[in-house]
């Protein structure tokens, strides 16, 4: 201690030069200045110093998709061609909300804004975005997919199927089987907005002279091949072709082929945040749907006697933590094993079915649930729900976290009666987004993806001439 402050006495007794003396302050001034500026940053920013300030509105008109090109916000007339007339409570965007500014409807009430938050509890982030794209992708999306002949030795696995699509990975078949029937295809590689790669993951894994183990090698082999048959792969590196898999086995089916793992455009049902693999908007998160025949039918809610239910393997630790926590739950009916009872009945019966993180994130259970009118219950951490970009998933579902499981009960009974009518509705008009149908049917989930990666088509642009024939 003594001998600082002898230190202390030396240097300011001291007589420095006038550069030595510059050299300190200047650092010294900087200091102080980055001090205050931090000081005042944060007593403009942060609630610490205003704990009283409300809220802000959050600006709903924005894109759909972060990195996309900017889409125009155009007015719809309510025509009786529009599909979505019979659905209450949409306000239209009006002249003056063409110049980006926000339109009226963000003022309005919504379920849980009574403490001044807002809730957005539209079913479509922006509607009328969505209804003006959807006619332009259906006037001018392109799609060319690499030809293969029927004799080729691997035609199984390059064709779509041609047969009705069934299974819990039904949803790879029947996207790839709507594509190539649709009025999406062009032969004329130079037209095209994004290139297809119609391998199937799913037959791959079946195929005895692949397999499991084999998928990777033979996904490297088929794009050196292309690589060299065709200038369109090279042009881009692939990011602007894709390739569709359900299974789970396609998140590690590119191991061996990097530029297709991470330029090309995944359109896949195993979507999660987690997964080095999955890149969040370039990606296409792919819904996995038991295919049904028929129109679903309805139930009303009071007809509903359990608040929850559940039924799979113990395939992860989330569902053992739903099993530990209520398995012997006179309301909320967590069971694992062979059902005795019909699992239609289960689902029509029960308010919220959940979807609880197997050993992927995805299930068909989300599907089971919209077709039989049953709120779903997400408890999948990082998975990136389908068609986020265009559904406001927060207007007919609840999200729990894998760590609140314990509070499962507690958050469900905590929703209101009206709100919960308000999830159902909701339930009833967003699950023909969640269909297959062979031909497609208009905003069914075929048509869905289409609009995820129409999308994603202007994010690599390219104007090196093609070769006219693409065989060459």
């Amino acid at each position: 201690m003594a001998n600082t402050t002898w230190l202390l006495y030396y240097l300011t007794r001291r007589r420095f030069s006038p550069s030595f003396r510059s050299f300190f302050f200047i650092p010294t001034s900087l200091a102080l200045f980055t001090s205050l500026f931090i000081l005042f940053y944060i007593s403009t920013t942060s609630t610490l110093f205003f704990s009283n300030q409300q809220p802000s509105i959050p600006h709903l008109n924005q894109p759909l998709l972060s990195g996309s090109s900017s889409i125009p916000q155009i007015n719809i007339s309510n025509s009786a061609q529009n599909p979505f007339v019979h659905v209450s409570n949409v306000n239209r965007l009006n002249e003056n909300d063409r110049d980006g500014r926000e339109s009226q409807r963000s003022l309005r009430p919504q379920f849980g804004s009574s403490d001044g938050i807002y809730v957005n509890n539209e079913l479509f982030h922006d509607k009328d975005i969505f209804l003006e794209d959807y006619k332009q992708m259906n006037r001018s999306f392109k799609i060319y997919v690499y030809p293969h002949r029927r004799n080729d030795p691997f035609a199984n696995v390059l064709l779509p199927v041609d047969f009705e699509p069934g299974g819990n990975y039904a949803s790879e078949s029947y996207f790839k089987k709507a594509l190539m029937k649709s009025h999406f295809i062009t032969k004329d590689p130079a037209k095209a907005d994004l290139f297809f790669l119609p391998f199937s993951i799913t037959r791959l894994r079946h195929d005895p002279r692949v397999g499991v183990g084999g998928i990777q090698d033979f996904i490297r082999d088929y794009i050196l091949n292309i690589s060299r048959k065709y200038p369109f792969w090279n042009r881009t590196g692939g990011a602007d072709h894709f390739y569709a898999a359900c299974h789970s086995i396609g998140r590690s089916a590119m191991e061996k082929s990097e530029e297709v793992k991470f330029n090309a455009i995944q359109v896949v049902c195993s979507s999660s945040y987690f997964l080095s693999g999955y890149i969040a908007h370039k990606d296409v998160s792919l819904p996995q749907i038991w295919p049904r025949q028929g129109d679903p039918p309805n139930l009303a809610s009071s007809k509903r006697k359990k608040l929850a239910f559940f039924a799979g393997s113990i395939n992860s630790p989330v569902r053992e933590r739903l099993l530990h926590s209520w398995r012997n739950d006179s309301e909320i009916f967590a069971h694992f094993g062979r059902l005795t009872t019909p699992y239609a009945d289960e689902l029509l019966g029960s308010k919220f079915c959940l979807h609880v993180k197997g050993f992927e994130v995805n299930t068909a259970r989300i599907g089971d649930s919209l077709y039989y009118g049953c709120v779903p219950v997400i408890i999948a951490n990082h998975y990136d729900l389908p068609f986020a970009d265009i559904l406001n998933w927060k207007s007919f579902s609840v999200v729990v976290a894998t760590l609140d499981i314990p509070l499962l009960k507690k958050i469900l009974k905590g929703i209101s009666s009206d709100q919960y009518l308000m999830f159902q509705k909701k339930v009833l008009e967003v699950r023909k987004h969640f269909q297959w149908h062979c031909p497609p049917v208009d905003y069914d989930a075929f048509y869905m993806v289409m609009y995820e990666l129409w999308l994603r088509r202007t994010s690599v642009r390219v104007s090196l001439p093609v070769s006219k024939n693409p065989n060459h």
